[in-house]
């Protein structure tokens, strides 16, 4: 998965992600073109943590928009302030406005489909959310226990900065129950995760921090990997 699409697939996968006050632990199977792996996200207060795996973590601050990656293979950091990752979300619906793809600014909704599935035990109904460069499923458990306690403790606290003029991806707030399995297709990528395990328990702050040694990586320019991406290929001209 090129950079590019990989941050702004993980953008989309944040914003509709569960936030908590209290300190959350949510363990995922995800399935993508990569293969397989568990992924997992911790919260406490207004911080969140995603280990996609042992040599990936994200740190996202929900009050400043802040995300934070960390290689921990090479020991490097890459910070990406609030602003960056707005801008880097409106230059993306700008190159899709210059791709041809018709935008709209009404806002969409979950579709239900009819379809009911049990998913890790629990009774799911399936619902979409489609837009013109973003289509997701999602397998919702409208009666999962506790379910009305555990949606009041949830809170839709995405970082206010990253909301943009015309935002279609999926608030947390949308949701009619609680996502036990999600289907994600974006930049022409496939992502489905599934909801494994719910942990209370106490997290240290030290989870939410940047390690001593690691050291500080560039940032890269977004604008022109999302020109490369939107750039189709040349072709070989024909023979003669």
């Amino acid at each position: 998965m090129k950079l590019a699409v990989f941050f702004v697939a993980l953008v989309a996968l944040s914003l509709a992600l569960p936030w908590a006050r209290a300190d959350l632990t949510l363990v995922q199977s995800v399935e993508g073109s990569s293969g397989s792996n568990e992924m997992t996200m911790k919260l406490k207060g207004d911080k969140m943590r995603i280990d996609v795996s042992p040599q990936v973590t994200t740190i996202i601050d929900a009050k400043t928009g802040e995300m934070i990656n960390l290689m921990n293979d090479q020991k490097k950091v890459m910070r990406i302030s609030g602003e960056k990752v707005r801008a880097t979300m409106e230059m993306a619906q700008q190159f899709k406005g210059k791709n041809g793809k018709k935008e709209t600014k009404e806002r969409p909704k979950f579709v239900a489909t009819g379809k009911k599935e049990t998913v890790n035990g629990y009774e799911t109904e399936q619902y979409t959310w489609e837009t013109p460069d973003f289509k997701a499923t999602y397998w919702i458990a409208l009666n999962y226990p506790d379910g009305a306690a555990i949606l009041k403790q949830l809170q839709a606290i995405n970082p206010d900065i990253w909301k943009t003029s015309n935002t279609q991806m999926p608030d947390y707030r949308d949701f009619p129950g609680l996502p036990i399995k999600t289907l994600i297709l974006i930049g022409g990528n496939q992502i489905t995760t599934t909801l494994t395990a719910v942990k209370q328990d106490p997290l240290s702050d030290t989870d939410f921090t940047i390690p001593k040694d690691y050291q500080e990586m560039k940032l890269p320019d977004m604008s022109g990997l999302l020109q490369q991406n939107a750039t189709p290929p040349p072709t070989a001209p024909s023979p003669e």
